[in-house]
Parts: structure tokens; sequence; C-alpha cells
């Protein structure tokens, strides 16, 4: 019983996250869930109440999709995010998480100085921008950071970000959700209470999240992105350290 409150819980904050920063769900439930799963079927678990919360929050913003940028920075973005992470379990490994929680240190950085705000990707630059981003979150498995980050160089107004980095990761959330039902079907039936208390939770987040993002300056929203993706970076650096240690490098 404690651990379904508390999985309502980081469900709620989880969801909240993701409407102000494009990502967080994935961040924040994966280690809670794996503790009772296991990492492997723990991803595929969460892969149920990010659509249904990322499906929510699309619905709410969509008004504001940047269909430009989402064609010429989602589409490959979403596209490398396949790709890496069809690598994922064989290039899988805590020095890479490092690397990648690094690249995140140095975007949160660059946000906070405001360097990637003075930064206007043209066409050719976003296609690149885009498949790297969602090649090399795919690798982790953690694309929604990164894939913010790349967007904050574009200049959007925060609605307009959140709602273009959502409908990237309903594409990526569409293509690989057959695949753990394919792969991971007795695990995810199996946990369909946890499930069903994390999409209540994800989609209060997301509600309330959503209003609160309305309510942010635009001018602070560029520096409470970069923040969080600080906040991202710092938590890869430590999770990869964390593994070497338990693997005895």
């Amino acid at each position: 019983m404690i651990f379904f409150i508390v999985v309502l819980l980081v469900s709620v904050l989880a969801g909240g996250v993701a409407a102000i920063a494009g990502f967080g769900i994935g961040s924040l439930l994966t280690p809670l869930l794996a503790v009772r799963f296991g990492t492997k079927l723990a991803v595929a678990v969460i892969s149920v109440p990010h659509i249904i919360a990322t499906a929510a929050r699309f619905l709410r913003l969509r008004e504001h999709l940047d269909r430009k940028v989402f064609l010429n920075f989602g589409i490959l973005s979403a596209v490398g995010g396949l790709l890496g992470a069809l690598l994922n379990s064989r290039a899988n490994s805590p020095a890479l998480t490092i690397v990648f929680g690094c690249l995140l240190l140095l975007a949160g950085v660059s946000g906070l100085t405001g360097f990637l705000e003075k930064l206007r990707m043209g066409r050719r630059t976003a296609w690149i921008a885009g498949a790297l981003s969602g090649f090399f979150g795919g690798l982790v498995g953690n694309q929604g950071g990164i894939r913010s980050a790349a967007l904050l160089s574009f200049g959007m107004q925060k609605e307009a970000m959140i709602a273009t980095a959502t409908a990237v990761a309903l594409i990526v959330d569409g293509a690989r959700m057959p695949v753990y039902f394919a792969v991971e079907t007795h695990g995810i039936i199996h946990a369909w209470a946890i499930i069903l208390v994390a999409v209540a939770g994800v989609l209060l987040g997301t509600f309330w999240g959503v209003n609160l993002l309305r309510k942010i300056p635009e001018h602070l929203f560029p520096k409470l992105l970069s923040l969080l993706i600080l906040a991202l970076g710092v938590y890869m650096i430590v999770h990869g350290v964390k593994q070497l240690e338990w693997r005895g490098v």
C-alpha cells in the first residue's frame, strides 16, 4: 500500500515536471519502479502512463505546435531516437550514461548563460541537431532532456516549445510501445494495478503542470528549463557512477 502511495505522488510530480519541461516521467518513475520490477520491465511498464500523459499534454497544447520546427527537427529526432534505442541494449554502459549526463550539464549551463537562446538554427542544422539529439537520447534511454535542450535554440515561446517536444515524444512512444508489449506482455499485465495508479498520477500532474506552464513568465521559462536539464544531467552522472561502482570498475 505504501509503495502505491509513493508511486502516485511521484507520478503527479513527474507529470507536472513533464508538462513544464517536456521530459521527466521516465526519469522520475524508472528508478522507483525498477526497485520492484527491475529496470527492463520498469521501462516497459512506464511506457503506458508515459504515452497517456504525453497524449493528454499534446491535446491541451496542440494549438501551439510549431509545425515548421516539428517537420525540420522533430521527425528526424524521432527517427534518431528509435535508431539509438535499437542500439541501446548493445551499447548501454555506465560510461555512456556519464558522458550523456555531462552533455546535459553543458546544455543546462549554456541555457542559463543565454548561449542556447542566441543560437538560431537553419533548416539543415535543425535536421542534423534533431537526428543527433534523438540518437544519443535513444542510445542512453533518456531522449526528453536532450530534445528540450536542443529546442531551446529555436527561440519559440514556452507553449510552442513544449507542444513541439510533446509531438515528437508521441511519435517515439507510438513506435516503441508495440515492441514493449511484444517482449514484456506478461510483466505489463501483471503490473496492471501499478499502471493504473501511475496513469492517474501523471494525468493529475499533467493538468496541473500545463496550468502552471501558462503562468510562468516568458523570460523566466528558458532559465527554469535549463535548471531542470542541469538537474537531469547531475542525476545521470550520479546514476552512471553508481553503476560503475556496482560493477566494480
